[in-house]
């Protein structure tokens, strides 16, 4: 039970997982220079067995051996990236968004070494590679393979009740998952999106939607840009409830000529944010990479002086009123 409401919860344990299928697998960004380019949007079949609401994760655990050289490999939990119903709505599938983990020493930061040396197909000449175990598993799986799932869990980056609450989404890579079941069961799904005739919006719109969902996602490349086409599709759908922007870090430049990272593109927008934030309507969410919450100290902490407000106060009192969620890996 979190906050009065039940939610499912670790129905599947890592000891007795359920066994899932493949329904789809499909690589969803462009090469770019970068060796860990790879992203697949996976849709699994659970049969209706592993509910979930959205904001949730579930675990998948691989054949391995892992790091320790267990095998089956330790779970591995991912942000589900559809809402609770589903791709296809019927509730019988779950969809992952997960980024194959490949490190290579000389080309990129490489630690471990996974494969023996000159063994590598893509990488024969390097002294070390590491491929990761979880992340290649689900990449390579192919329609009507068998998986094995764990979960659900999670209650950090579950989505606010109130129909009119303001939500600003800031997601690294593939941190974009729970904000694509947010969009999806705002704006997306049959039974709760905003009705989009002026009839059904009379008859239905009461208890529907009404704030502003804003999404900034941070990517290297143009070409790891996640679901751009699905967001160009609810925006002109709903543009006075959906805004989303990108920041990528190696093919633009901040007002001082560096890198845009994902909150230099929030603070574009800072005068808009700042008082959508003091509103006690407004939730901020933020997943992927560890880092994120000093980025948006940098964004919103020198307004915050400027009004004589203390930023770790006013984010404690966010974290009190529930409004500031945060999930980083």
């Amino acid at each position: 039970v979190v906050d009065g409401k039940e939610i499912p919860w670790n129905l599947f344990a890592p000891k007795a997982p359920y066994q899932g299928w493949v329904s789809s697998n499909e690589t969803i960004t462009t090469k770019t220079p970068l060796v860990n380019w790879e992203t697949s949007h996976v849709v699994l079949r659970h049969n209706k067995q592993v509910p979930y609401i959205e904001g949730q994760s579930i675990g998948i655990i691989s054949p391995g051996p892992d790091k320790k050289g267990d095998t089956p490999a330790k779970v591995r939990l991912y942000s589900i990236a559809s809402s609770a119903c589903g791709d296809d709505e019927t509730y019988n599938m779950v969809s992952l968004v997960v980024k194959r983990v490949l490190e290579v020493s000389g080309i990129s930061w490489c630690e471990y070494s996974n494969v023996e040396k000159g063994k590598d197909p893509e990488f024969p000449e390097a002294e070390k590679v590491y491929r990761g175990v979880c992340s290649s598993h689900i990449c390579d799986l192919k329609t009507g393979d068998e998986v094995l799932i764990t979960g659900p869990t999670g209650a950090e980056m579950l989505l606010p009740d109130e129909p009119d609450a303001n939500i600003i989404m800031l997601a690294t890579g593939t941190g974009i998952a729970p904000f694509r079941s947010f969009v999806r069961k705002l704006f997306h799904d049959k039974a709760t999106r905003i009705p989009r005739s002026r009839l059904a919006q009379l008859l239905h719109g009461k208890d529907k939607y009404r704030g502003l969902a804003w999404l900034f996602l941070g990517v290297p490349y143009s070409g790891s840009i996640l679901y751009d086409k699905e967001w160009a599709e609810i925006k002109e759908l709903y543009p006075d409830n959906f805004r989303y922007d990108y920041a990528v870090s190696d093919e633009m430049t901040n007002k001082e000529g560096k890198k845009m990272w994902v909150q230099h593109k929030v603070m574009e927008y800072a005068d808009e944010i700042w008082p959508m934030l003091k509103e006690k309507k407004t939730h901020v969410y933020m997943c992927g990479l560890k880092g994120m919450e000093s980025g948006f100290k940098e964004a919103f902490g020198p307004l915050a002086e400027k009004e004589g407000v203390e930023w770790t106060e006013f984010v404690k009192n966010m974290k009190k009123d529930n409004r500031y969620h945060v999930e980083v890996y």
